[in-house]
Formats: structure tokens, C-alpha cells, sequence
């Protein structure tokens, strides 16, 4: 899927909130539909979205996608 017809990368966050800390939780650089361009991501960022998949249900919710822009 072409990440331009959807919406730039960065445009909008992929955003796991932890089940027991609020304002805790991971958020990553994605487009409009929730995909994550993992090749961009740092390592240490690479690490810590699959961890956070992995997590999902146990430790953080759902991911949600929210916009990156000002509130």
C-alpha cells in the first residue's frame, strides 16, 4: 500500500496506552490506516514497537491512531 495515497508517514501517531500508568505508553510515526514504516525507525524505536505489539492486551491496550499535528 502506497503510504503518499493515504497520507504522509509522520502525519499521524500509532498510539499504545499502557492498562495501568496513565499518560504512559508508546507512540510511532505512521500514516492514516496505522501503518508503521519500520524500516524508518531507529533501532532502539524498532525494539520498542514490537515489544509493544506484543504487549497489547497484557500491558497496553489497543493501538490507536491519532494525529501528529497540534491539538
Amino acid at each position: 500500500m502506497n503510504a503518499a495515497r493515504h497520507g504522509e508517514i509522520g502525519g499521524f501517531r500509532l498510539c499504545f496506552r499502557s492498562l495501568f500508568d496513565s499518560g504512559r505508553g508508546y507512540a510511532f510515526p505512521c500514516d492514516d490506516q496505522g501503518h508503521v514504516d519500520i524500516d524508518g525507525l531507529t533501532e532502539q524505536s524498532r525494539n520498542n514497537y514490537f515489544y509493544a505489539r506484543a504487549m497489547v492486551g497484557r500491558e497496553l491496550a489497543a493501538p490507536a491512531v491519532e494525529s501528529a499535528g497540534p491539538h
